[in-house]
């Protein structure tokens, strides 16, 4: 069990209430749990989360602790579809000895934890889990080349004033099965991710304005979310930031107007108004060259990528 909260005093009353009732340890200041390291440095005013220890495991359980390492988690030549999947006899028997699901399975618990920036990777490979062919393989093995050079990388967290910013970003039709696009936003508390995705939109959408204008109202349900949170833990916010690099979003977002090329649109999606219009969130745009959100959505270069992980704390 984890106790957290900013009074010592009602964190031990606390654990004197449970320790009367069921028989535990106390082990002290949280170091370790569910696979995450917990590093805090007094001095510097940071706390780090890690799970490089449980990346070597994960290398090492599928024989990668030697290969040789690579800078970016999903390289451009990479272009994977169902075209791809066994086809002779020979190709199904070699992938039935592959260990593909479980591999994708310890990939997504480090995707979920602490590595926003295997998001995109990972969600991409995982869409052939029923019947994977060598090149999706080879792009697994892909994956745990970047980790094995980037073991280390983890969540920092600072001493910033905790102000909720969000980022977003599309890929507009960039699955090539069905041509559908993809959905990515990080939230940042402070200088630091706290939430983030990266997945195929659910409807099919025709243009890049609507692409962009469903992340939009996506993200503003998370930040609704958290922003809720963040008041139950006693954290009130101000007026949260949206960014995004789409100026024609931001534009169909502030103006209720309804033009012929947006009328198709659900209703529903234009959610992000009516938040702005109550001043809940401001929708702000952001330089593309500068959107953390781009590896999320993509494959990036290794400089892109460095830009994405410093500005998420990671």
């Amino acid at each position: 069990m984890l106790v957290a909260g900013a009074n010592l005093e009602e964190i031990n009353n606390l654990k004197k209430q449970l320790s009367s009732e069921f028989k535990m340890k106390d082990l002290g200041a949280a170091k370790q749990i569910l696979g995450m390291r917990i590093s805090r440095d007094e001095q510097r005013g940071t706390l780090q989360l890690s799970q490089a220890e449980y990346v070597c495991k994960v290398l090492q359980r599928f024989n990668m602790s030697d290969a040789k390492p690579v800078r970016t988690p999903l390289a451009s030549h990479f272009r994977l579809s169902k075209e791809q999947c066994p086809e002779t006899d020979e190709e199904k028997d070699f992938m039935g000895r592959v260990p593909y699901a479980s591999v994708i399975g310890s990939l997504m618990y480090a995707m979920v934890c602490t590595r926003p920036d295997i998001s995109n990777a990972v969600g991409v490979v995982s869409r052939y889990m029923s019947n994977p062919g060598k090149q999706h393989w080879e792009t697994v093995k892909w994956i745990l080349r970047y980790l094995r050079g980037a073991t280390e990388k983890c969540l920092t967290f600072r001493k910033d004033k905790l102000k909720l910013k969000g980022y977003v970003d599309s890929d507009f039709a960039g699955e090539v099965d069905h041509w559908r696009s993809t959905t990515g936003y990080v939230f940042t508390l402070g200088s630091t991710a706290i939430s983030w995705v990266s997945q195929l939109q659910k409807i099919m959408t025709i243009s890049t304005t609507e692409v962009e204008y469903v992340v939009v109202t996506e993200a503003s349900k998370e930040l609704i979310w958290l922003q809720g949170l963040l008041a139950e833990l006693g954290f009130q916010q101000e007026m949260n930031v949206l960014h995004s690099d789409s100026q024609i979003s931001i534009h169909l977002a502030k103006n209720s107007a309804f033009h012929s090329r947006t009328k198709h649109i659900d209703l529903h999606y234009h959610f992000i108004r009516s938040l702005i219009k109550d001043g809940v969130l401001k929708f702000v745009k952001i330089a593309g060259s500068k959107n953390p959100t781009d590896m999320l959505t993509k494959p990036v270069t290794t400089e892109k990528l460095e830009l994405c992980t410093t500005s998420v704390g990671l």
